[in-house]
């Protein structure tokens, strides 16, 4: 091959490779710039804050703003709670609910918050454990089955022990109910033990 023709491919060679490396190099700033769009499942996952009212055997009562996924522990926690609170009495694992109100009992408090005056109700449990979700667990009549304890549900006809536990569980896994047809959510509860009740409860 003669020195002129090897020139002339050394050239086309050289062309090509450049041309190659200016298309890549434009290739990744154009990368570089594309913006980053959240999913609809990504913006879903950010934490939104609630509030929570802690009242009782705490330093600071007050409406607290925590995230979504915060415990009792914390909203007791930020109210700086008194050296003689109860907090074995709290279900202090529990998650929170927005506008929920958290009663901290004193050492003794047999009776918890309607002691004091206020009928909170006690999500999961009976007796002194008080982790209210609300105010006014029955209120004309009718039980409210988002802020009802285990003892008040069981007045309901057709709510044994089992049956009222398992609604407790349902609203701890999955939030307040909504609306009272929700209550058919719950395993154990159809069309016809619902028309029984549907006239005894209420959420709110």
């Amino acid at each position: 091959m003669e020195k002129r023709q090897q020139l002339i491919l050394l050239m086309l060679v050289g062309i090509i490779l450049f041309g190659g490396g200016y298309r890549l190099a434009q290739v990744k700033e154009r990368a570089a710039v594309v913006p980053v769009v959240e999913t609809p499942a990504q913006e879903q996952k950010k934490v939104k804050n609630i509030s929570v009212h802690v009242i009782g055997a705490v330093a600071n009562p007050g409406v607290y703003e925590l995230p979504a996924d915060a415990r009792v522990i914390n909203a007791v926690n930020m109210a700086n709670p008194l050296a003689e609170a109860d907090l074995h009495a709290l279900k202090l694992a529990a998650k929170i609910v927005d506008g929920q109100d958290i009663y901290v009992p004193y050492q003794g408090d047999q009776d918890g918050p309607a002691a004091a005056g206020n009928q909170m109700a006690v999500p999961g449990g009976t007796g002194r454990d008080i982790f209210s979700a609300g105010v006014g667990a029955v209120a004309g009549g009718q039980v409210n089955i988002n802020d009802a304890n285990q003892t008040q549900l069981e007045t309901l006809p057709g709510i044994g022990p089992a049956l009222a536990q398992r609604i407790i569980q349902h609203r701890e896994a999955n939030g307040p109910f909504q609306s009272p047809e929700d209550l058919k959510d719950v395993s154990g509860i159809g069309d016809k033990k619902f028309a029984d009740l549907q006239e005894k409860i209420t959420v709110y």
